[in-house]
Order: structure tokens, then C-alpha cells, then sequence
């Protein structure tokens, strides 16, 4: 069999009409598949690729670190260079209460860790997430869903989770002194980018303050530059109790973290020892490739590019319905059909776009920050090209 047909045999499904690309290589923000076909890839891998694809700096880390030593030992008994120089460059950019690092394979399992941390420290059991959130899959994380059309078929899952309207301050005495933990995106990606409000943040952030909880705030699709800051959070000038970072973290790895104080997450280390642990959680290999692409970010000065390119966003796709926070932006239309018609159409010229989870009637665009203004435009000017013939 050719591998498409292994593909079709082999590897499991999750819908019933797969993109099926095969893709060869990669470099920048092109993906080429096995035709030899190059495609400007606008979401980043679902927001992993985040410096594009084929970073020169990133492949020599992961060379390096792997002719080193890879696998050692699980996770937090060997001490690895490439996750403390990791965690010091952290330390460097994030806020002095984020001072502790746990590192793990996956945004979800930063969530269940994130999740189990909470309740031991505050020997509480109630969480409160948003409505139509997205936090993971597995089943601590889905248990945060609030839509019964992917939870019902596979659950119970974990019980004690309450839900709230987002932006909606007057729900917020619904957090209690019952409350372990809060769980908030500051933009909710899988909604179709819905920003919060910087008031409302702050009122978040102060009744969890006085009500004992602590804040987790998920920024596994919104980390690592994403919206012009190196998180989101700094947008609305608060602080999170627990940082959720993955996807882009990693460099195109397998690597996610939560990070909180040490006097937080030193609940993990007795009462019983050993409270929350992980096989492959801070790969030697995965976490060079993370501080080479952080690096790459600081040193190229992509932060200070972004404004600039989203705004090109709104030009590119004047007259149509965006909503946008940096490079993270959900084109509007009115129905899936629509949408699937763009994607499609949209592939075929050579242009990689999406829907969102849970608003199937918009578009996904999260493109490489290293995408170049007229890499932008012209792939840009496709899909607005494609939603005007609608």
C-alpha cells in the first residue's frame, strides 16, 4: 500500500473527511506535499509552528541536545540543562510570582496537573470554567466543556465543574470560598477568538483574591507572543496564580508546562511525595527546541512586529467580518457550509486555513509570526477572494 492508503487503514480518524495532505518538507510558512505543491500554512499547525516551519536555530538545538543525551530519567530527578535554561529564560519574561515550573508533553496534561494542583493546595473540589471554552480532551480537561456534544458520549468525566457566561461580571459572585480553582482564557480561541474584557479580568482576578481561589489562566493557543505580548494576560494587567503554556511552546515538540509559585506547587512535593509525576514531561530534546525558538523570538524582534501585521489582517480583508487580538483571527461567515466551501477552495490555491471548535462558522487564521507582510497579503488575498464569491 502507498501511504495513503496506510493513512486511510491505519491511523485513527477524528472526522470523516481528513485533509489528507501528505506533506514532504517544510520551511518558513510553507508546508510542500508530495506532488511538490507549496502551501502558506495560516494556522501554524493549530498554533504549534509558531516561528514557521524549518527554523535553522531550532534544528541545530535539537541536534545538538540529541547527540547529547535525550531520555535520562522521569521527570524532576535528574537535573537537564536544556529545562533549567528553559526555565531560567522564563523566569526572565514572566512575572516574579510565575517562578516555578512543571514541565509536561501536552497543553492537556498542563491542565490536568494544573487542575490537581488547585484542589491539593486549596483542599477544595469546585472548578468554574467558562462556557464554550476549550482546555483539552482528556478527561479532567473535557470535564471543562461545556457543550454536551463532546462530553455526553464519553462521559461522566470529572464532576464539581460550574459555568459561567464570559465577560459577564455579574456572575461572578458564583465563585466562592468552595471554589479550588478558576479556569479562563483570556482570548477564547475555540469560540472564534473572543477577547476578554480588561475590566472584567480584573474583577475576575480580584474575586478570586477574595474568595480564597486560585486563577488558572490557559494560555496554551495565546502564550509564547501570539497576541504582541509574550502572554496574554499582560494585556489586561493581571497575574495568574497558575500559567498554562503549549502548542507553540514547544517549538513543533511535544512540550507544554504550568507554571506557578513555588509555594503553590511545592504542595506537590509531600503529603504524599511523588503527588503529580510524568515519563516524558521536560524532554531534554523538546525543551532545546523550546529555548531556541523563545530565543529566536526575543532576539528577532517579532513582538514588536505584530501589531503591525494584524492590523494587515483588517486590510486584506476589508468590508468582511474579522475579529482579531495580534496574529489570532476569526473571519466571521454564517454558516459550516460556507465555511468548508472557503477551505477547500482556499487549499486548492495553495493557502491552509480552519474552523474553530466550537464556531464552526468562522475561520481560523494563526499564521507563523515570522510571516512576512507580503506573505500575508497575498495569502490574505486568496481567502478573501474565496469569501467574496460566496
Amino acid at each position: 500500500m502507498n501511504n495513503r492508503q496506510l493513512f486511510q487503514q491505519y491511523i485513527a480518524q477524528t472526522t470523516p473527511f481528513p485533509l489528507a495532505l501528505e506533506i514532504s518538507e517544510s520551511e518558513g510558512i510553507y508546508l510542500t506535499d508530495a506532488s511538490g505543491k507549496k502551501y502558506a500554512d495560516l494556522i501554524s499547525g493549530i498554533g504549534v509552528s509558531i516561528i514557521g516551519h524549518g527554523n535553522p536555530g531550532v534544528i541545530e538545538a535539537i541536534h545538538r541536545q540529541s547527540s547529547a543525551y535525550m531520555h535520562t530519567m522521569v521527570y524532576g530527578e535528574h537535573i537537564q540543562s536544556p529545562q533549567t535554561q528553559l526555565a531560567s529564560f522564563l523566569s526572565e519574561i514572566l512575572p516574579p510570582p510565575l517562578d516555578n515550573i512543571y514541565y509536561v508533553n501536552s497543553g492537556t496534561e498542563a491542565v490536568e496537573g494544573a487542575l490537581k494542583l488547585a484542589k491539593k493546595y486549596t483542599g477544595r473540589q469546585e472548578i468554574v470554567a467558562f462556557k464554550n471554552a476549550y482546555h483539552g480532551s482528556t478527561a479532567g480537561s473535557a470535564a471543562l466543556m461545556s457543550d454536551p456534544t463532546f462530553t455526553a458520549v464519553s462521559g461522566p468525566h470529572l464532576p464539581g465543574v460550574r459555568f459561567l457566561d464570559y465577560n459577564d461580571a455579574g456572575q461572578l459572585h458564583k465563585i466562592t470560598a468552595r471554589t479550588a480553582a478558576v479556569v479562563c482564557e483570556i482570548v477564547k480561541a475555540e469560540a472564534g477568538v473572543i477577547a476578554g474584557n480588561n475590566h472584567y479580568l480584573k474583577a475576575l482576578r480580584e474575586r478570586c483574591d477574595q474568595t480564597g481561589t486560585l486563577l488558572i489562566v490557559d494560555e496554551i493557543q495565546t502564550g509564547c507572543g501570539r497576541t504582541g505580548r509574550w502572554f496574554a494576560f499582560e494585556h489586561a494587567e493581571i497575574i495568574p496564580d497558575i500559567l498554562l503554556l503549549g502548542k507553540g511552546f514547544g517549538g513543533g515538540l511535544p512540550l507544554a508546562a504550568f507554571i506557578a509559585p513555588r509555594s503553590v506547587m511545592q504542595a506537590f512535593a509531600d503529603k504524599p511525595i511523588l503527588s503529580h509525576i510524568t515519563t516524558f514531561g521536560g524532554n531534554p530534546v523538546c525543551c532545546a527546541a523550546s529555548l531556541a525558538t523563545l530565543s529566536y523570538i526575543r532576539d528577532s524582534g517579532l513582538l514588536g512586529q505584530i501589531e503591525t501585521k494584524s492590523n494587515l489582517i483588517e486590510t486584506a480583508l476589508q468590508g468582511i467580518n474579522v475579529r482579531k487580538k495580534g496574529l489570532m483571527a476569526a473571519i466571521q461567515l454564517t454558516s459550516f457550509e460556507q465555511v468548508r466551501k472557503v477551505c477547500i477552495k482556499a487549499m486548492e490555491k495553495g493557502v491552509l486555513i480552519d474552523w474553530f471548535l466550537f464556531n464552526d462558522s468562522s475561520i481560523r487564521l494563526a499564521p507563523p509570526l515570522t510571516i512576512t507582510e507580503n506573505e500575508l497579503l497575498n495569502s490574505l488575498a486568496v481567502v478573501a477572494d474565496e469569501i467574496r464569491k460566496l
